[in-house]
């Protein structure tokens, strides 16, 4: 008979045993601390109002823009088809979440690393998705400041004292300083939610005031541009605005990852029933909004649609505070993926120790970059088309290669013409 002895300080093995298996479980894992992984009891609503918001934002504005760029054959034809296209490639990444047993593919990345293997997964995927979280957070950062400061022209009226687009930049990004902090996915919810509420909401006023103003008397649906190579920088600007309208599907995948998953209910279920009542939410926000703006403006048409909407004052100034509270939210979810990479490296990398000193100094820094970016370029149609269109293939379109790859290199070009044109006569930081 074999006895077990008890440990020289004279407590029971199995209760220093016990003792060890409690400390451990206390320590939470680098994983369970990083913001994806921290949190998986999301309902499907979440991933509902979360794709609202991802999806619907600034783009939405520049539609009918894009639209005086492309024409009524082109620019209808590539705003339904994009529609159906992204839309089936979403339901494709809802699939792909779980595609290998037992294992859960919570972020972009390591569905790129699936396909292509450790290394190359990385060198494929990081770069591109970077590329797209970044400058949606740099757009968001200018689309903020520049709504802030169309609401206070309009209150005002001419009768306070003008004030630089600079500061209404700092102003928003103030509060992304503090909602940064937020740990992951979940705890931004109800953020979110605000967010998904108030795109439907100035949505529906910029194209219901669209209507109330009707058509100009000398409306001209001809391209924008006069010259050749004018209208045909002019398209390219187009599709990458297009483009960017549709470039939520970089965080599906990890909103997907806050969502339960069970043999019995895999997570594709909740997800892909939010996915569906997002994208009804979507096509309620962009064809009307990119029709009846155009429609209503021609060419005529500004870059951001409530900048050429200015009566009813109230009306439009509810607007312009509304895609605040949108963009507020949607910079949150495009950052959290980036917050989520950055932790990961200083943690895992760099071997800094998990913990709130880290999050609060990395997470700043990271705002603090997009609000000086924001400062120094705040053209906001060239971003959107030139961002849209450089990270148009591999993101969202990549179910056909070659239009994806087509359109990645020459949808750039507008937009960087466009930003170069605007950077003759802007003086940085005036």
């Amino acid at each position: 008979m074999v006895t077990q002895q008890a440990p020289e300080n004279g407590q029971p093995a199995n209760s220093s045993q016990g003792s060890s298996r409690r400390a451990h479980k206390e320590k939470p894992s680098v994983d369970e601390w990083l913001p994806i992984n921290k949190s998986r009891n999301a309902k499907w609503w979440y991933s509902a109002f979360h794709n609202v918001t991802a999806m619907v934002g600034a783009g939405v504005l520049g539609l009918p823009y894009a639209m005086s760029e492309l024409g009524w054959g082109p620019g209808v034809t590539v705003l339904v088809v994009s529609w159906i296209i992204t839309l089936y490639t979403l339901w494709q990444m809802v699939e792909l979440h779980e595609s290998v047993p037992g294992k859960r593919l919570d972020r972009y990345h390591e569905l790129g690393q699936q396909a292509f293997g450790e290394k190359l997964g990385l060198w494929i995927v990081v770069p591109q998705q970077l590329v797209v979280e970044v400058s949606l957070n740099i757009v968001y950062m200018v689309t903020g400041g520049q709504s802030l400061k169309k609401f206070h022209d309009v209150i005002c009226d001419g009768r306070c004292k003008d004030i630089k687009l600079t500061f209404f930049i700092m102003m928003f990004a103030s509060v992304q300083f503090f909602l940064s902090q937020l740990p992951d996915f979940n705890s931004i919810s109800g953020v979110s939610l605000a967010a998904a509420v108030m795109s439907l909401s100035y949505s529906t006023i910029a194209w219901g005031a669209s209507v109330d103003k009707g058509k100009l008397p000398d409306v001209d649906y001809d391209l924008r541009a006069t010259t050749t190579p004018g209208k045909v920088f002019g398209f390219f600007a187009g599709l990458g605005t297009m483009a960017f309208a549709y470039s939520g599907h970089n965080v599906v995948l990890e909103i997907q990852a806050t969502i339960p998953s069970t043999p019995e209910n895999p997570s594709k279920k909740p997800m892909w029933k939010g996915v569906v009542v997002a994208y009804i939410i979507v096509a309620i926000c962009y064809f009307p909004v990119s029709l009846v703006g155009y429609w209503a403006f021609g060419n005529a048409v500004d870059d951001d649609i409530l900048i050429t909407l200015n009566r009813p004052k109230w009306l439009i100034a509810a607007a312009n505070m509304m895609v605040v509270i949108h963009v507020i939210g949607s910079y949150q979810v495009y950052a959290m993926p980036v917050f989520d990479m950055m932790e990961t490296v200083l943690v895992k990398k760099l071997r800094f120790t998990p913990g709130l000193p880290l999050r609060l100094v990395a997470r700043t820094v990271y705002v603090a970059f997009t609000m000086f970016i924001g400062i120094t370029f705040p053209f906001f149609d060239g971003l959107l088309s030139f961002f849209g269109g450089l990270a148009f293939a591999p993101t969202t379109y990549y179910i056909c290669i070659v239009i994806g790859v087509l359109l990645m290199v020459l949808s750039p070009i507008g937009g960087l013409r466009n930003i170069i044109l605007k950077a003759k006569t802007y003086k940085f930081y005036q």
